[in-house]
């Protein structure tokens, strides 16, 4: 491999991390706002979109290490915004539940959340976003072994 072709490679891996880390602070700003770290928001709006999960599968679905769930999930709780329920046929599994304060909270966030993520995005037509889709989600299936 020629070094040209070795620093695009680096020139693409800086691109695409200063452009994750730029669209995330601004949207992060937005939830900030509402007094949740991205991670709460993340937990709400799981539940919210899928209902009940249980605790040991939220991080997986939210790309959260385990440990940090739980301290997650208190914080959700002391604000009124989820609570544990215990599965009904299994002892060892608790899940998460949303309480309706936590879906007004969601409710009111998730429509400027959502018109702020197409407004960053809009700097891209429908067709550059396609091909950016395509071409990310093969970067990163590549990646992770999953070609």
């Amino acid at each position: 491999m020629g070094n040209e072709e070795t620093n695009q490679s680096l020139k693409l891996f800086i691109v695409l991390s200063r452009a994750y880390r730029a669209i995330n602070e601004n949207v992060n700003k937005l939830i900030h706002t509402y007094g949740l770290n991205p991670t709460e928001f993340a937990v709400l709006e799981l539940l919210y979109h899928k209902g009940d999960q249980p605790l040991q599968q939220i991080g997986g679905k939210i790309l959260l290490a385990s440990g940090s769930i739980t301290y997650v999930v208190d914080k959700l709780e002391e604000k009124g915004y989820l609570k544990r329920v215990a599965c009904p046929t299994d002892r060892r599994v608790t899940f998460a539940s949303i309480t309706d304060s936590g879906k007004e909270m969601i409710e009111t966030i998730f429509p400027s959340h959502e018109q702020r993520i197409h407004d960053l995005m809009s700097e891209l037509s429908t067709e550059e976003k396609e091909t950016v889709i395509q071409l990310v989600k093969r970067l990163g299936l590549s990646a992770s072994g999953k070609k």
